[in-house]
C-alpha cells in the first residue's frame, strides 16, 4: 500500500489511541467468569449468548421462542458479550498505544487484560463457542454462535504486535498463542464451526477473518491458504453481485448496517492475506468485482446516508450473472440513525487504490462509538494493528 506517502496513519491516530488507550490503564481485566447466565447448558469458563433476534411468543409466554429479524431482544443474555466486547476494546487500544508509542506500560496492562480472559485457571475463557447464539426452547448453543468471537480477530493481530514488548513474556505468547491455536483447531472441526464455514452471507465472511487471524498469530500457512481461496473462489463470487453490492444482505431488515458490516469484514480479510506479491483489496474476478469494487459502491452512500433511500433497491445476481431490481429499500428497522461510523473498509480501500475521497471521508466520521449495537458490529476498531508499514 503506497498510496498517500504524506499519510502516516500512526501518526494521525497516535492521539486518539492514546486517549482511549487511557482508560484502559485505568480498567480492571474482564473475565467471562465475572458473568454467569442461569439459562446456559455450559459452566462458568464457557462463552454464552442468546439468540438476538428471538422473543416470547405472545400467545404462549411458556412456548419456545419465535423469531423476529432485525428486532433485539433486550432480555436475552448479553453479559459475556459485553464483557468481550470491553476485552477487545482494550487490549486492542493498549496494543495499539504499544505499537505507536513503544511504552511499556501499555504492554503490560494489555498482558494483564489477555491473560485474565485467555490464560488464568480461575478466569479463563474455554476455547470453544458450544453454548453461543441459543435458543429458549430449541438449541443450547447454535453454529452461527461462532460470529459472537469476531471481535477476537483484533485481540490476535494486538497479540502479534506485542511481540517485542518486555511484558510478553515467551511464557505469556506461549499461552496466548496455545489458546488461540486450540480455539482455531474447534472452528475448523466442530460441526458448528464446519457449518458456520459453509455460510453464504456475513456469517461466512466472519469465520474466515477469524480463521485467518488466529493462522496468522499461530504461523499456520495452510490454514492462511485456505482462507486466501475462500475469499477468492467463495466469498467474493457468491456474494458480491456485479455492481459490487452484497444482495443478501440487503434482503435483510438493516440492510445498511449489513451492508457495511460485511464489506468491513471482507476488506479487513483481504488486508491480512495480502501478501507483497498479491493486493487482495484490487484483485478481481474475471466479471471486474472486486473489494475496491465494493467500496466504489457502497462509499457515496457512507458519505451521504440521505442517498440510500432515495437510491438503493433491493435485488438479486442470476446465475447468469445479471442483476435483477426488485423494490427499493428502506430505511433499518433499528439502528439507522448511529450509522456509518469510521468504517475501517473506506480507509483500507483508501491504502489500497489511492481515492482521496474515501480518506477525506473515514477521517470525517466518528472513530469510537459508543451505542452497543454499533460496537458490536464494529469489529476493527484500531487499524493500525492491521495494516503494515503504518
Amino acid at each position: 500500500m503506497l498510496f498517500f506517502p504524506d499519510f502516516d496513519l500512526a501518526v494521525y491516530e497516535q492521539p486518539r489511541i492514546e486517549h482511549v488507550a487511557a482508560a484502559a490503564l485505568a480498567a480492571d481485566p474482564r473475565s467471562v467468569t465475572m458473568a454467569v447466565n442461569p439459562r446456559s447448558a455450559g459452566g462458568p469458563h464457557d462463552f454464552s449468548s442468546e439468540g438476538d433476534y428471538w422473543w416470547p411468543d405472545p400467545q404462549n409466554p411458556a412456548a419456545p421462542y419465535v423469531q423476529r429479524d432485525g428486532l433485539s431482544n433486550p432480555d436475552n443474555f448479553v453479559a459475556h458479550r459485553r464483557l468481550m466486547l470491553d476485552m477487545a476494546r482494550d487490549a486492542g487500544a493498549l496494543a495499539a498505544a504499544w505499537k505507536v508509542t513503544r511504552e511499556e506500560r501499555y504492554a503490560n496492562a494489555a498482558v494483564q487484560h489477555l491473560l485474565a480472559w485467555f490464560v488464568h485457571p480461575d478466569t479463563r475463557m474455554s476455547p470453544h463457542l458450544l453454548y453461543a447464539q441459543a435458543i429458549k426452547g430449541r438449541s443450547t448453543g447454535r453454529s452461527i454462535g461462532v460470529i459472537d468471537t469476531l471481535h477476537l480477530a483484533e485481540v490476535a493481530l494486538a497479540v502479534e504486535a506485542l511481540r517485542g514488548s518486555a511484558a510478553l513474556t515467551p511464557a505469556a505468547d506461549a499461552a496466548l498463542t496455545g489458546w488461540f491455536r486450540d480455539y482455531l483447531h474447534w472452528m475448523r472441526t466442530h460441526p458448528y464451526g464446519v457449518e458456520e464455514s459453509k455460510a453464504l452471507n456475513n456469517h461466512g465472511t466472519c469465520w474466515t477473518l477469524q480463521a485467518a487471524c488466529f493462522a496468522r498469530l499461530v504461523g499456520d500457512e495452510a490454514v492462511l491458504a485456505e482462507c486466501r481461496r475462500r475469499l477468492k473462489e467463495e466469498h467474493l463470487p457468491n456474494q458480491m453481485a456485479t455492481d459490487g453490492s452484497f444482495p443478501l444482505e440487503l434482503r435483510r431488515t438493516k440492510p445498511y448496517g449489513y451492508a457495511i458490516f460485511n464489506l468491513d469484514v471482507m476488506t479487513a480479510l483481504a488486508v491480512v492475506l495480502s501478501t507483497p506479491d498479491e493486493n487482495l483489496m484490487t484483485w478481481s474476478l474475471p466479471d471486474g468485482r472486486s473489494l475496491a469494487k465494493g467500496v466504489a459502491w457502497l462509499a457515496p452512500y457512507l458519505a451521504d446516508k440521505s442517498r440510500w433511500v432515495r437510491e438503493v433497491k433491493r435485488h438479486q445476481q442470476t446465475p447468469a450473472g445479471a442483476i435483477r431490481t426488485e423494490d427499493p429499500i428502506a430505511a433499518d428497522v433499528m439502528y439507522w440513525d448511529e450509522w456509518p461510523v469510521r468504517q475501517p473498509c473506506l480507509l483500507f480501500g483508501a491504502l489500497a487504490t489511492g481515492d482521496e475521497l474515501w480518506l477525506a471521508t473515514w477521517k470525517r466520521l466518528e472513530p469510537d462509538p459508543q451505542v452497543e449495537e454499533v460496537r458490536r458490529n464494529f469489529p476493527i476498531r484500531e487499524p493500525v494493528l492491521w495494516v503494515s508499514g503504518q
